[in-house]
């Protein structure tokens, strides 16, 4: 390595960058030169959002090589504990920092419980329990209305208070400090927590706990040979990935200023996020933030400019819905998906033992740089 490259920084800080300055140079006007009404900096912290619940499911799947499909009741479970502790029909009315803590707590526990009956079971035979799970933890949520108030959804939640030393700096840098006047304050908090986020996983990611997770993913027998308590790995790696995905809940709620309806964290929800995972590479983090930005990105920004240029070019008059882009974008998800899955079924940016194992017997560059591993 020369030592122009060692001084060059990562890539990485670039991007961030890039995520720091942008609602600072283009608030308010950040609707692409007004091909669509969404507000693009406000649909990237969703984006945020998703990216945390996503990295707490590659911590189980990606890390552990657990199948897990049930996610989204976790990501459920946190949007409705912070309801819960913060909308004003419930004596608690607690603070977003208690409800963020609580709503975390709360679904790792949750995890655990599920988890320790169940890590027994491999493969399928998880992934179906966790699938069912899911669906009826929707249906709890849907039936309990003196709870949860049905299909409404606990509202409306309160954002979270500002400190009276934050203010001033606030308007410095020309943001409102109002939480229902600007999105840029909702979209700190959400890059804010990501980054904690990340940083905790890549110190995670190699340390001793770490190293288990992956050998209990690669040989799980070997590892308990080697002296790693198995259910003890598993069920850290359960509490932690579905605590994560609290944390995405409670975040999600308090943006939303509403817990949603109880279809909010169905089967899809779980499925897209690991198809995010899938499509940007097992056990990575960064493929993870990766798959997260093309995937979410796409539906949540890509379709509705590309569907506000048909609709500024006078294309579809008459609204034809084969002349409308939301129509075709599964369509094109499914296709993109079949194409990773024949030509790089390791994804993009995967971990380097699993590309390693995915790649080793395949003929040509990708093969020899495997086995060179």
């Amino acid at each position: 390595m020369s030592p122009a490259s060692r001084k060059r920084p990562p890539v990485e800080l670039l991007y961030l960058a890039v995520l720091l300055a942008y609602p600072l140079l283009v608030y308010p006007e950040d609707a692409l030169f007004r091909l669509t009404e969404i507000s693009i900096g406000m649909q990237l912290t969703y984006i945020f959002i998703y990216a945390i619940l996503a990295l707490g499911l590659n911590v189980v799947v990606g890390f552990t090589g657990l199948l897990h499909l049930g996610i989204a009741a976790f990501f459920g479970i946190g949007a409705y504990i912070t309801g819960i502790l913060t909308v004003p029909a419930y004596p608690f009315q607690l603070g977003f920092l208690a409800a963020l803590a609580l709503s975390t707590a709360g679904a790792a526990l949750l995890g655990v419980l599920l988890g320790a009956p169940t890590l027994r079971l491999r493969g399928d035979y998880l992934a179906i329990v966790t699938l069912g799970f899911g669906e009826v933890t929707r249906f709890t949520l849907r039936n309990l209305e003196e709870i949860t108030a049905g299909t409404r959804g606990l509202n409306p939640v309160p954002a979270p208070s500002l400190p009276v030393a934050m203010t001033v700096p606030l308007h410095w840098l020309g943001i409102e400090p109002d939480w229902s006047l600007d999105y840029r304050l909702f979209y700190y908090l959400a890059l804010g927590l990501l980054l904690l986020v990340v940083v905790l996983l890549r110190n995670l990611e190699h340390s001793r706990l770490g190293r288990a997770w992956v050998a209990i993913r690669e040989d799980e027998l070997a590892a308990t040979c080697m002296g790693i308590n198995a259910a003890r790995v598993k069920l850290s790696a359960f509490a932690l990935g579905c605590g994560l995905a609290g944390m995405a809940g409670c975040l999600y709620a308090t943006t939303l200023t509403s817990t949603a309806g109880p279809d909010a964290f169905d089967f899809n929800r779980s499925i897209i996020m690991l198809c995010c995972i899938i499509l940007g590479g097992l056990g990575s983090v960064r493929g993870t933030l990766l798959g997260v930005f093309l995937l979410i990105g796409f539906d949540n920004v890509v379709a509705p400019i590309l569907d506000g240029l048909i609709q500024g070019a006078d294309i579809n008059p008459s609204g034809n819905p084969l002349l409308t882009f939301s129509n075709w974008k599964l369509m094109i998800f499914g296709l993109a998906l079949i194409l990773m899955m024949r030509f790089r079924p390791e994804g993009l940016i995967p971990s380097v033992q699993i590309e390693a194992e995915m790649t080793k017997d395949l003929p040509g560059p990708r093969g020899i740089r495997a086995e060179a591993r």
